[in-house]
């Protein structure tokens, strides 16, 4: 069976709702919007800690796994990517982060035309409903809402306080004129829920317009090519096969591992990556599934003894959990309301450095491998979050196999670099030094991790290497530039063939010093002007 459009999206994640939403707004244009999870309808993805369920419980989630990581103490490193209407947006922690200005302009210089700062800035404005309101930074009127917090723990609040104690200053936004300091997150959140891509930009115009077919339970198998333009895709749902065609082009929107692994399964990468599978090599472009980049997160665990943080297996907690939830389903606010990471940090690892390279996250429940460790349920305490801004390690993705069903090899390869060792250490050591600020002497009393026997400096990077995970931004594996390594130019159109752009995180060149959606959600609004404006000429 098959069915002819104007533009062919796959994946319905972050950036490919903003697409549909943007692609279809004439009414006329035809666009198929093919995501291979189901429908984000679900009271656990509207409510904000349903986060929990979505990493921790695998629900609505591809629940991948890397190779063996010999960087990182010979572990597999769990990277759970969104498998839902709105991908990851769906069941992420909701914090809108931009990065650094510097961040973008660095593209600009490595070769990306028109991704400065100044360039981009209008885009995220456009995206944004600000409930604060607008000014230089920030706009109203987008789709995408962005809120003040419903939920600030006491815990959270001592954290800031400890945190001003120990010489970072308070930062009321970390998208504004600086992103230095230590402060509350916004969310992208409305009324208490979330608000996804898929909430922000497919469900108000779903009904309304005809041009646009979203399709769930598709899974994308291979894109069809006519010579080197590519002019559809051949996807599965139920186990029936069916083929999408585009008459202009085929968009991948399937994140920093599914479109590499789609790219690769269709013949577009080096022949090293696909003769292992006897898959016929389209066009060799060296650098699919290259320059993977994750932020490296290693977590610091301390006690709480004023009982108050989330033991989530605490019998003192359940009958918490049962009043929170009467205040959610009344209210929208409270805990069921929280984005679990309430407050955040950025500073430096070393006073020379331009900008911060180390960011936290502070949550109220003691927590490990990504909140997969039950015994921590019983115990109160409070994590932070270490995270590497500007990781210099680099990863790869390959095929496992040429099943389109079968998951990617991902390769994370975090810390191979020396270079991102010690600023972590360095990370560590500040987040034990605001533990002990007289904003927490009532609630700290000693570290679960890394325990209070690890001081040396070999000793916390021991630490770090045998305990640290990601914080779930990959990026790069179809890097935007315009030399031998990259996959797509800076109008995101595919180098060496017609008709195929890649628009998500994967093009991203370097990481942002940040979380990843709001970069995501930007990058496809920018896309969309630049489809559009391709279409009109």
């Amino acid at each position: 069976m098959s069915k002819p459009y104007d533009y062919v999206i796959v994946g319905g994640g972050s950036a490919g709702c903003v697409l549909a939403n943007r692609l279809s707004a004439d009414g006329v244009t035809q666009v198929c919007l093919l995501e291979a999870g189901g429908s984000d309808r679900n009271l656990v993805i509207d409510t904000p800690t349903g986060v929990i369920a979505a990493v921790a419980g695998g629900l609505f989630n591809w629940n991948y796994q890397t190779k063996v990581q010999p960087t990182q103490g010979n572990r597999q490193i769990y990277c759970p990517r969104g498998k839902v209407l709105g991908g990851s947006s769906s069941i992420n922690s909701m914090l809108y982060v931009r990065g650094q200005p510097e961040d973008y302009d660095r593209w600009a210089a490595e070769g990306c035309e028109g991704w400065d700062w100044a360039s981009v800035l209008p885009y995220f404005k456009k995206a944004q409903h600000q409930e604060r309101g607008a000014d230089d930074y920030h706009g109203t009127g987008g789709p995408l809402n962005v809120a003040d917090l419903r939920h600030k723990h006491p815990l959270c609040e001592a954290f800031r306080a400890a945190a001003i104690e120990a010489g970072l200053p308070a930062n009321d936004d970390f998208n504004g004129p600086s992103q230095a300091g230590v402060g509350w997150f916004q969310a992208t959140q409305k009324g208490g829920k979330r608000c996804s891509a898929a909430v922000a930009y497919v469900h108000p115009v779903l009904a309304e317009r005809r041009n646009l077919t979203v399709i769930t339970g598709a899974h994308t198998r291979r894109i069809i090519f006519d010579g080197k333009r590519a002019v559809g895709v051949d996807y599965e749902v139920s186990e029936r096969l069916h083929r999408a065609l585009a008459s202009r082009e085929v968009i991948l929107s399937a994140g920093a591992f599914g479109s590499p692994q789609l790219l690769l399964l269709s013949g577009i990468g080096p022949q090293h990556k696909l003769a292992p599978h006897g898959i016929e090599q389209i066009h060799p472009l060296p650098g699919v599934g290259e320059n993977l980049q994750e932020h490296v997160d290693v977590l610091v665990v301390a006690k709480d003894k004023t009982a108050r943080s989330w033991a989530v297996l605490r019998p003192r907690h359940l009958l918490r959990c049962v009043g929170a939830l009467l205040r959610y389903c009344w209210r929208q606010d409270g805990m069921l309301a929280s984005t679990i990471a309430e407050v955040g940090a950025f500073f430096k690892s070393d006073a020379a450095l331009a900008t911060p390279d180390l960011q936290l996250h502070m949550t109220p429940l003691a927590m490990a491998d990504h909140g997969r460790y039950l015994p921590y349920y019983l115990h109160y305490g409070l994590t932070i979050h270490v995270t590497l801004l500007r990781p210099h390690s680099r990863g790869n993705l390959t095929l496992a196999s040429a099943d389109p069903l079968a998951p990617p090899c991902i390769d994370l390869n975090m810390l191979s670099d020396e270079r991102d060792l010690m600023p972590m250490v360095a990370g560590v050591r500040k987040v034990r030094d605001i533990l002990r600020q007289p904003a927490l002497r009532h609630c700290v009393d000693g570290e679960l991790r890394p325990g209070a026997t690890l001081t040396t400096d070999a000793e916390l990077a021991t630490f770090v290497r045998m305990e640290a995970n990601h914080i779930y931004h990959p990026s790069g594996t179809c890097k935007m530039g315009c030399d031998s390594m990259a996959v797509v130019d800076p109008q995101l159109r595919v180098h060496g063939v017609e008709g195929l752009r890649v628009v998500d995180a994967s093009v991203m060149p370097s990481l942002i010093s940040g979380n990843t959606n709001a970069p995501t959600i930007m990058l496809a609004e920018k896309a969309a002007d630049l489809i559009l404006g391709e279409a009109a000429q």
